[in-house]
């Protein structure tokens, strides 16, 4: 074993993180909408070219407030895809809705587009493609879908910032997007998330919700002389001093998207021959696509292979983990209909994913190690 393991992931400051935290806290300002908060929306705002940013307390928030927003009633479904994590469902599960779970393309894992058309009913109120480890799902044929059927398209963006699908931003196709900025995302500020509203007539509202059901923000511009409760919302503002951290973070975005984006491609290089050997399958992102350089991930041909792959790496002090289990097939999936065989591309994914290191901490030394261990795994 490793005298010192490789862990799956660490959360490390790469600029002036720490800095703008001791900023923050000796301005007198560390609860929500600070300074730092609104550097880091205008940063957003700019750099994607949308109308609005709202950060808030986790990417899990973001998707409950787009559900707010959706005006989301018991007895609406919701299209989105079985390979997930939870939140993306459950924020419309609160609500009342329905999921309505969509198997997965065998390439990108994303949402296959073409059984969009299919699942939607007269009670379908939302489409939410997630852009798997940052490559984006084809948003052209599901906004056409979408708009053909009257449909809202909202994007759950946790893995894909800065990742572009024909030139654009991923997370500004839908009217409403989350973003996450945990720590094991790409840029973290340990717990944290981001609305980013593309649809100008929901920012009002969505300012409400997020400032407990007050036009709290109005009276603050000076719109109104003092603000009350006019809707429902509940607090969904992270501290100033963690927008401080994430701040620092995204000052350095060139820096670490770099970074990361050397980290994937010496994975992908080094493990090319082994992989074809073996007939294991390496993350595919299509042309038309620039991915975020979220993770990097293999499908081994079984589970059985894929647990035997982990414990050889632990082995030799290598943390590798696997990532979604169905949800379809979870006990809430199938309270909701949920069944054996209906996602069968995300029912195989699942057994057959495996996580490498990657964060942005890591060293191609260490990445070296993980490879060496990998070749050595034979069968």
């Amino acid at each position: 074993m490793n005298d010192s393991p490789i862990r799956f992931n660490i959360p490390v400051p790469v600029g002036r993180e720490l800095e703008y935290v001791a900023e923050a806290i000796h301005s007198g300002h560390i609860s929500g909408d600070g300074p730092f908060t609104k550097k880091v929306a205008a940063l957003l705002e700019t750099k994607l070219g949308v109308p609005r940013v709202l950060l808030t307390t986790s990417g899990t928030h973001a998707l409950d407030m787009m559900a707010l927003l959706l005006e989301i009633q018991p007895g609406d479904e919701v299209i989105l895809p079985s390979f997930t994590f939870v939140s993306t469902v459950n924020a419309f599960v609160l609500r009342g809705a329905r999921p309505v779970f969509a198997d997965i393309r065998p390439d990108t894992l994303n949402l296959d587009e073409t059984q969009a058309e299919g699942l939607i009913t007269p009670r379908t109120r939302a489409i939410v493609p997630v852009h798997y480890a940052g490559v984006g799902c084809e948003m052209d044929s599901l906004l056409e879908t979408a708009n053909r059927r009257g449909v809202r398209v909202v994007e759950d963006n946790a893995h894909g910032l800065f990742g572009k699908y024909k030139g654009k931003y991923l997370g500004t196709f839908g009217a409403l997007a989350a973003q996450s900025f945990h720590e094991t995302k790409n840029f973290t500020s340990g717990e944290g998330g981001a609305l980013i509203i593309n649809d100008p007539a929901l920012v009002e509202r969505a300012e409400i919700l997020r400032e407990k059901g007050t036009n709290r923000s109005r009276f603050f511009r000076g719109q109104v002389d003092k603000y009350t409760w006019v809707d429902i919302g509940s607090s969904y503002l992270p501290s100033d001093i963690l927008a401080a951290f994430l701040y620092g973070q995204l000052e350095q975005r060139e820096k670490i998207q770099s970074h990361r984006k050397r980290l994937w491609e010496f994975y992908y290089t080094a493990l090319q021959d082994w992989a074809q050997a073996h007939e294991v399958q390496l993350p595919h992102v299509p042309a038309h696509m620039e991915q975020a350089y979220h993770m990097f991930y293999m499908l081994l041909p079984t589970l059985d292979l894929r647990q035997q792959l982990i414990a050889h790496l632990k082995e030799r002090g290598i943390l590798s983990v696997f990532h979604y289990l169905p949800l379809h097939l979870s006990e809430m999936g199938r309270r909701f209909g949920g069944r054996e065989g209906d996602c069968p591309v995300t029912e195989r994914v699942s057994d057959q994913l495996l996580r490498l290191p990657f964060h942005n901490a890591l060293t191609q030394e260490e990445q070296e190690q993980v490879v060496e261990a990998i070749r050595e795994f034979d069968f």
